[in-house]
């Protein structure tokens, strides 16, 4: 390189350094002037700080020009304000915002903030392709996703998955799935565009949410901050090449101080998309869904917000289930009620309730079956509870949280089979039979609870909970051979007692340190309960419920510490770290096992001919960890790895848990400033030999996986955003995904992924 071209970069960074000068501000609350503790520091250069310990901050700026600082910090209005050269250290006053309830976890303060949690929020700011489900989880260190297509996908975390994952939107709404197949998880009757965030408590260490096992999953929809006071809006629009897929959304909302409203429609349509190897693979449906949310402050400590949300799913093709949905109609509403600040013994109150109903009908008219049977479903399922805690301060360093809680699942429908032929030929006369899929059953959840948090010392903060479950079920409409193999059928009560504690150590802003056993209790759902000679499985069994089991008992320790530490004067360059490590045994863990003594049911001549018959089983555990480490260097380049493995065994059949991910690593580099972003994942998924060979599992092959997204944001209100998504067209299939079932032209081999996928997305707000 000539030597002039060196002179001249050196000059300019000299010219750089000369106009360049230190601003020393503080950050402190509004109200009491308590500093405010890593909050975020930004100017439209891209440059970045936070605030220390007494919240104190230095950033970059120019001597001759002034900038505007953009100041942010959770549960405050976010602050603007224009500094120039000749200003002096200004302290920055943040005001609280309005009240929030659509989050269940993170406050804002390290210390107070429930053990354990990972949140994730770029889905609305960085979006820069259309998504469905599946994008919500997919690069959250520790999940993996269970596959029936592209619709019904259901997240899967350390080895946990399906009601053993306590999952919810807004702080606690629930809609349970009327599908036997769970063709219609509750994360179908979301808008995955309209998800600002997600909060994971990593296992059961707080008992405040409900019943919780394995873990908790609250998906936040958007609300209106105060900035956004006013008419305002946005529209989203996107496409796929890999099915031709697109998707579109509309939002609008209109907030003051006193109220706000906010509504949206969204509408998918997907193709079926090709794998690596340019194999079709049925997977498309079209889905549309509308929601209004409102809310009244009755005063700046007082709100009641009313959410009502429908989605209708259409033509959905599941290439590993027995059948494809029709119809799945979803219909949810919730009320919610805070009320904050109040003086004396009761500080706050937080009132929820809930209503969700989902018809779905289901057939297999594209199906190969459709020669010989002519089946068709139709069935229902309806979700509802709600919630009342206290906030409690007993004195000045106890907080106390306690309260009850109420969760109704009922389910009922019916399939109705056309019997056209047999194995030897076609029958002289159809013959029709009514087939009872959830048998008119409930269950009853009454929970009450009591969480306390107290200061060990100012560093150190203990957190204890304690919770009772009363849990009622009852099959009302039994068939003819359940009744048989269960002649004592009656309403049956269970009494579950679960508990956590923990320890957080906070030496500093840099540093958290956390400690944590959890025991939690979940009782039977209600296809182990009682599903009667379905197909519920990755395998080609028929399955039967028993209502007699035990409730399911994890056991939980973990140990985790997370940080960063500065890299250089500037507080933008920063090396970030965290881990976990966590082993978990468990009591009375229910399992499918081959009942030699039973007949299959339907096509008795069809091989497996015993069905598998849910049992508690004593002998299981699993351990596992999750590692992050990253840069932020040269003020707007960020890299991470992150590495998640888990190890399930169940010694009772001496073999790994069902649906245990391999080990999986991720490298990401990404480069951000205010109007342009782009990233690198590099995603490596080891091979798979620990398997379930009860379960119909096999050996899966390891993978490597490339993806790439750029987006600019060429004026303020426009977005524009591209992507390539397995970029080297790998064929491959994740360990969790199902199998091909009754599938014309397919063996029974695991659903392969998508190839190689183009998208572009556009989002316009106003």
């Amino acid at each position: 390189m000539n030597l002039k071209y060196i002179g001249a970069l050196m000059a300019l960074l000299w010219v750089h350094l000369v106009n360049a000068q230190k601003f020393e501000g503080r950050i402190v609350d509004k109200t009491n002037n308590e500093p405010l503790i890593g909050a975020h520091i930004s100017t439209e250069k891209g440059l970045a700080a936070y605030s220390d310990s007494d919240g104190n901050f230095e950033i970059e700026m120019p001597s001759e020009v002034a900038i505007t600082l953009n100041i942010s910090f959770v549960g405050y209005k976010t602050l603007q304000q224009k500094v120039g050269p000749s200003d002096v250290r200004i302290v920055f006053l943040m005001e609280k915002a309005p009240i929030s309830i659509d989050g269940i976890m993170v406050t804002g303060n390290a210390k107070t903030d429930p053990v354990l949690t990972m949140e994730t929020n770029d889905y609305v700011e960085k979006i820069v392709q259309p998504r469905n489900v599946a994008d919500l989880f997919n690069d959250i260190n520790g999940f993996s996703l269970i596959k029936r297509g592209n619709y019904a996908i259901d997240p899967s975390f350390r080895a946990a998955q399906y009601e053993q994952l306590n999952v919810q939107f807004d702080g606690g709404t629930k809609a349970m799935h009327a599908c036997p197949n769970r063709m219609d998880p509750v994360t179908t009757h979301v808008i995955p565009e309209e998800i600002e965030k997600i909060e994971i408590i990593k296992g059961p260490y707080t008992v405040r949410y409900g019943a919780t096992f394995g873990g908790i999953i609250n998906m936040v929809t958007q609300k209106p901050e105060a900035a956004d006071f006013g008419l305002h809006g946005s529209v989203n629009a996107g496409y796929e090449s890999n099915g031709n897929s697109i998707v579109s959304m509309a939002r609008l909302q209109q907030a003051t101080e006193n109220y706000d409203i906010v509504g949206n429609v969204g509408f998918r349509d997907f193709g079926n998309y090709e794998d690596g190897d340019g194999t079709e693979i049925p997977s498309s449906f079209r889905s549309l869904d509308y929601g209004v949310k409102a809310a009244y402050n009755f005063t700046p400590h007082q709100r009641l917000q009313a959410h009502w949300r429908q989605s209708y799913g259409r033509d959905v093709l599941h290439a590993g289930l027995p059948m494809d949905t029709d119809e799945d109609n979803s219909s949810i509403l919730s009320l919610d009620y805070k009320l904050t600040g109040l003086s004396g013994l009761v500080n706050n109150v937080e009132v929820k309730v809930y209503y969700s109903y989902v018809d779905h009908i289901m057939s297999n008219t594209r199906r190969p079956s459709f020669m010989m049977v002519d089946a068709l479903s139709a069935i229902d399922a309806t979700t509802a509870g709600g919630k009342v805690e206290f906030k409690l301060r007993p004195n000045e360093k106890l907080s106390l949280y306690s309260g009850v809680d109420v969760l109704h699942i009922a389910r009922d429908g019916q399939r109705t089979r056309l019997v056209k032929r047999n194995a030897v030929g076609p029958l002289p006369m159809p013959m029709e039979f009514t087939d009872k899929v959830w048998q008119d059953s409930y269950i009853n959840d009454i929970g009450v609870f009591a969480e306390s948090k107290y200061p060990l010392t100012e560093k150190t903060m203990l957190t204890a909970g304690l919770r009772y479950d009363n849990v009622t079920s009852e099959i009302k409409d039994p068939e003819a051979d359940f009744q048989a193999m269960y002649p004592d059928l009656d309403k049956r009560t269970e009494h579950n007692v679960s508990g956590t504690v923990s320890v957080k150590y906070v030496p500093s802003t840099r540093l958290i340190m956390e400690m944590a056993f959890g025991r939690g209790v979940r009782s039977a759902n209600m296809i182990e309960r009682v599903i009667n000679h379905f197909t519920v499985g990755q395998d080609a069994y028929e399955y039967i419920g028993n209502p007699e089991l035990d409730a399911e008992v994890n056991n939980q320790f973990e140990i985790g510490f997370k940080g960063s530490l500065p890299l250089s004067n500037n507080n933008s360059d920063r090396f970030n770290y965290g881990t976990s490590f966590y082993y978990s045994f468990y009591e009375n863990y229910i399992v499918a096992v081959i009942d030699e003594t039973q007949t299959r049911k339907f096509m008795p001549t069809q091989q497996p001919v015993n069905p598998k018959v849910f049992r508690n089983l004593d002998e299981a555990y699993k351990t596992g960890f999750e590692v992050m480490a990253g840069f932020d260097f040269y003020n707007n380049f960020n890299f991470m790895t992150e590495i998640a493995y888990v190890y399930a065994k169940n010694k009772d059949l001496n073999e790994s848990l069902p649906l245990a991910a391999p080990l999986t690593s991720r490298f990401k580099l990404g480069y951000k400033r205010d109007r342009f972003w782009v990233n690198a994942n590099y995603t490596i998924t080891s091979r798979q030999d620990n398997i379930a060979l009860s379960f119909g599992e096999r050996s899966t092959p390891g993978y490597q996986i490339l993806d790439l997204r750029l987006g600019v944001v060429p004026f303020k209100k426009l977005t524009l955003g591209v992507a390539a998504l397995n970029v080297l067209d790998e064929s491959y299939n994740n360990h969790l995904n199902f199998a091909f079932n009754n599938q014309a032209n397919f063996d029974r081999i695991p659903i392969n992924d998508p190839g190689r996928n183009l998208s572009a997305f556009l989002q316009y707000k106003f």
